[in-house]
């Protein structure tokens, strides 16, 4: 009897954490849940709105079809469609984005905490990679995966993974991807170790990065712009 419902509280367990592990964004239930931004309720995404006030404009958004200004220090923009833009978006778990890329222009290394992504290219010539985590047992060790894209090809970055796209061509890029969240959030590795207000300590990045603490005091002088 005892190895019975041992088996049962196992079978229980590996259920319930084998769900977690699979879990992204909510599902919904109900047929939509469009959000109200404007709510002072903090719930983990948003309130919904009274279904009898939404209208067709919560579910759509234009402008996709427009290039973004890549006249900035990274030479890229992305142009969005999560739930910032789009309400209807609330509990559905997906958003949306157009990235630009001027000749030489990057989406410099980052991670989305909340979403795997999946790019295709339309326009121009792209270099992207990501880096695995060090937890694999039979590989400790970073492991990079790249690949050189062209118009019509497609490449996906995990959840969480650290990853970029880099236009080293002599043309305009343009790409877009879908990502498994209604809100992916964005890490940009160097806005977040030599820009955030308050800096972190220059003793912790100098020996972190293996620098001297002059450079890094330079590397947290400069601007860290997002795209």
């Amino acid at each position: 009897m005892a190895t019975t419902n041992q088996t049962l509280i196992f079978l229980a367990f590996f259920t319930i954490t084998s769900s977690l592990c699979f879990a992204f964004d909510p599902s919904p239930l109900q047929d939509f849940c469009v959000a109200d931004l404007n709510s002072q309720v903090f719930v983990n995404g948003f309130v919904c709105k009274n279904p009898t006030t939404v209208t067709a404009e919560d579910f759509f958004l234009s402008g996709f079809d427009k290039p973004g200004n890549t006249m900035n220090l990274l030479g890229s923009n992305v142009t969005p469609a999560t739930i910032g833009q789009m309400p209807g978006l609330n509990t559905l778990g997906i958003s949306f984005v157009r990235i630009d890329y001027a000749p030489g222009g990057i989406n410099p290394p980052h991670t989305h905490p909340r979403a795997s992504e999946i790019l295709v290219v339309v326009e121009g010539t792209l270099y992207v990679g990501f880096v695995t985590s060090n937890l694999v047992t039979s590989n400790p060790n970073n492991t990079f995966y790249s690949k050189v894209l062209h118009p019509g090809d497609v490449f996906v970055f995990p959840q969480g993974l650290v990853h970029f796209q880099f236009n080293y061509g002599h043309s305009n890029a343009v790409a877009f991807a879908a990502l498994n969240s209604q809100n992916p959030g964005v890490a940009i590795i160097a806005n977040n170790a030599f820009g955030p207000k308050p800096p972190i300590s220059d003793i912790v990045l100098a020996k972190a990065f293996q620098l001297s603490k002059e450079a890094v005091d330079i590397l947290q002088a400069r601007p860290w712009p997002t795209n």
